[in-house]
């Protein structure tokens, strides 16, 4: 059984996170050790990743984004993702692609980033 991620106001489904997979904490708190290095917050409470889908054979594919499209880390931010992800015992492979549907935006932040970042 997965749980839907929210519908944004006039932006397409995202997908399905995998919340119910005995990796799916590890994989979270993997996440959440790869910081922006512009933002002194984790991608995870950013709101960057948008699912996280964990196969039967323990294969993740993340669906992430970045704050803008011309943020300097583009081309390594996913690499950063896999390499956090697979010492993970258990995981098969990791995927990561971006995707800048939906727009990031502050709104997607944990009230936990908001607070690091004096937004509350």
């Amino acid at each position: 059984m997965t749980e839907a991620s929210p519908k944004l106001e006039g932006a397409p489904l995202i997908a399905p996170s995998s919340t119910d997979h005995p990796l799916y904490d590890q994989v979270v708190e993997a996440c959440r050790g790869v910081y922006d290095p512009e933002i002194p917050v984790n991608i995870y409470d950013l709101g960057l990743v948008y699912t996280i889908d964990i196969s039967a054979e323990n294969e993740v594919h993340i669906t992430m984004t970045l704050t803008a499209p011309g943020c300097p880390v583009a081309g390594e931010m996913p690499g950063w993702i896999a390499d956090a992800i697979e010492p993970i015992g258990g995981v098969k492979r990791v995927d990561v692609d971006l995707t800048w549907e939906p727009p990031w935006g502050m709104d997607m932040m944990s009230d936990e980033a908001r607070l690091e970042l004096g937004f509350m």
